[in-house]
């Protein structure tokens, strides 16, 4: 467990440090969010089309994989989603309850943390549990909130979904990457070098943009924020291992891997959704806070966990 927590320290110390930028004001918010601009359509979209191109759609599509992690996710989101029906929130408030319960933060701080302490094995299923996420889960809210509001269903929500995955970087670099994979071409050595320098600024660009983020959220509805932390770092993996370990016939190591990425924090894009939709923006700003605080120990606990098994 400690070597664990030593090995995610350098990374937390990275948010830590974007924290103290942004809280000092050294960091203003506006450059913050060119930061985040930057690491979201170059940085990662760099790394991600690298490890894509890299991989075979047979190594990343594993449909028992999908199934435990999509069972999980699910299951946990409809907890979520129950509680805060029973709290008599309404539907887009829910929605956003439940997105801060199941979709952690796997494309800033998953995806380069877990390929370093699990291997470069762990990128392809760590990869499929991100598009699980953008896929169904960030449609599913756009949805729930467009047709709660409008009273029905039209084909413009759809046509606004389907739109927003074909703009979303990371979804366009993980699709290009397998093209270009199942095309058996190799990456040219200039390119494969621009890939490789661009994309290594990606690891400490958006921690450091986690943390300076972090430093302009409230920490209000602490109670409400504190249940969504304990969804995310707790029920989560917990319903993600019970998918893997005892419902689908997953790969063991695959299996530890979906563990640990359902184990991350709420991811900052919640905040974003939140925001421009106006539902409990603050109430999912302090779930992020809370949840990326406590995950500083929660995820060396789960990580380690999942090595014994």
């Amino acid at each position: 467990m400690l070597a664990i927590f030593l090995e995610t320290l350098p990374f937390f110390a990275l948010i830590g440090i974007g924290y103290w930028a942004g809280r000092t004001r050294f960091f203003s918010e506006e450059a913050t969010a060119y930061l985040t601009k930057f690491v979201f359509y170059f940085a990662l979209s760099a790394m991600l089309f690298r490890f894509s191109a890299n991989l075979s759609l047979a190594e990343v599509l594993d449909w028992p994989l999908v199934g435990a992690y999509l069972w999980g996710t699910a299951a946990v989101y409809g907890i979520a989603s129950a509680v805060a029906f029973w709290r008599r929130l309404d539907v887009a408030t829910a929605a956003v309850e439940a997105q801060c319960a199941a979709i952690g933060n796997t494309g800033f701080l998953g995806i380069p943390m877990l390929a370093l302490l699990m291997g470069e094995a762990a990128i392809g299923p760590t990869i499929l549990a991100l598009a699980v996420d953008l896929i169904v889960f960030s449609s599913l809210i756009v949805i729930l909130i467009t047709g709660s509001r409008e009273g029905r269903m039209r084909l413009s929500v759809l046509r606004t979904v389907g739109l927003g995955l074909l703009r979303n970087p990371m979804i366009v670099a993980i699709s290009a990457g397998l093209v270009w994979s199942a095309l058996r071409l190799p990456i040219p050595a200039p390119m494969n070098a621009f890939l490789e320098i661009l994309g290594a600024a990606a690891t400490p660009g958006a921690l450091f943009a986690i943390g300076a983020s972090l430093a302009s959220k409230s920490a209000e509805r602490a109670e409400v924020a504190l249940w969504l932390a304990f969804c995310k770092l707790a029920l989560h993996p917990a319903l993600v291992a019970i998918g893997a370990l005892l419902l689908f016939p997953v790969d063991p190591f695959a299996a530890r891997v979906i563990i640990a990425v359902a184990a991350l924090p709420v991811a900052g894009n919640v905040y974003i959704l939140a925001q421009h939709y106006g539902v409990a923006p603050q109430r999912v700003s302090a779930a992020i806070l809370f949840s990326t605080v406590i995950s500083v120990a929660s995820v060396s606990l789960v990580i380690a966990w999942v090595g014994g098994l």
